[in-house]
């Protein structure tokens, strides 16, 4: 059950990953989500029955699906490195292509040595008490904890230093990568119980196991999600408020135009027709032109200076989305 649900997660995480993300340059979050969706979805017992018989009927999948899990939790932690500035050598190393391909080898070399048997969908249960089924579980979990552990840094550093409702992907990357971290933990913990013949303890550890696995992925998967649906919204904010802006200053453009024309008045409906950043900018141009003229007499009141070096540090994105608009110009008397 649990494994379906996590399976599903990850398939609505990939839908909504290429409507959101379909024109970023860098795909590896979409390649991340798509590789774990497809590993997840050969551990649904099901698919894994139906699968593993294709293969040989000797637990092949599970190679499979461990690779492509490992492959995704590469692309994610990449993905998630690449969002920020901070990349350090210990974090480069850890989700490096060295490191992805060393595991890969490690896990199929040891795998060759487990007596398999015929299809299981309880592998590590059935046969976790031999030592090599043991050593490819921990070689596994450790690679994907120590991927994890990195994203954890990564994401809780973008935490503070982010603010508002941009702090909401890193927080639920942060939560998930925390999850994943004891997630990890709590399998190496049952493969040493297991392989050493603490029984008892395996089993007190193991209820642990599915809801870590649900939380791990509901929170990797939502701070995924949200990635794209914040940077969005913050566009589609930023360009409300550009465009309230470029009201606010269209009376003050349009006196300083009058003393002192600009390139505005040589085609206008080329100026017209600009996107509101280019057009702002034109116009905080032209004030400005206006005002340190020496040809002309252009004064501004205290309010329209206040509008203007407010519109300026917009233009620089030195003001929060979310910040309150100034008074437009007729709401104040001129000094």
């Amino acid at each position: 059950m649990i494994q379906t649900l996590v399976a599903t997660l990850m398939w609505v995480l990939v839908a909504s990953l290429l409507i959101f993300r379909r024109n970023r340059a860098d795909r590896s979050i979409t390649y991340a989500a798509l590789t774990i969706a497809v590993a997840m979805t050969l551990n649904v017992d099901a698919i894994y029955t139906a699968t593993d018989p294709l293969l040989g009927r000797t637990n092949i999948t599970t190679l499979v699906a461990d690779a492509l899990l490992m492959t995704g939790l590469f692309f994610l932690g990449r993905g998630v490195m690449k969002t920020g500035e901070y990349r350090p050598r210990l974090v480069r190393t850890a989700v490096s292509v060295p490191m992805l391909i060393v595991a890969l080898l490690a896990i199929t070399a040891t795998f060759l040595f487990i007596d398999r048997g015929v299809t299981t969908t309880r592998f590590m249960s059935d046969l976790g008490a031999q030592p090599a089924t043991a050593t490819y579980s921990i070689i596994n979990f450790t690679y994907a904890g120590l991927v994890v552990a990195t994203m954890m840094v990564l994401a809780a550093r973008q935490y503070r230093h982010s603010f508002g409702i941009q702090r909401l992907p890193a927080g639920l990357l942060s939560l998930g990568s925390a999850f994943g971290v004891a997630l990890c933990l709590s399998v190496l913990t049952m493969d040493i119980a297991h392989v050493t013949g603490h029984l008892d303890f395996m089993r007190a550890v193991q209820p642990a196991y599915g809801p870590l696995s649900l939380l791990t992925f509901l929170f990797l998967c939502a701070g995924s999600a949200t990635q794209p649906a914040v940077r969005r919204a913050r566009h589609y904010l930023r360009r409300r408020r550009t465009a309230g802006l470029v009201t606010q200053l269209e009376p003050l453009w349009n006196e300083a135009t009058l003393v002192r024309p600009g390139l505005s008045q040589a085609d206008p409906l080329a100026a017209n027709a600009e996107d509101p950043e280019r057009r702002l900018h034109r116009e905080i141009v032209e004030i400005r032109d206006a005002m340190i003229d020496p040809r002309v007499s252009f004064d501004i009141s205290r309010a329209e200076r206040t509008l203007l070096e407010h519109a300026e540090s917009h233009l620089l994105g030195l003001d929060g989305v979310a910040a309150s608009s100034p008074r437009t110009p007729n709401e104040e008397s001129r000094s």
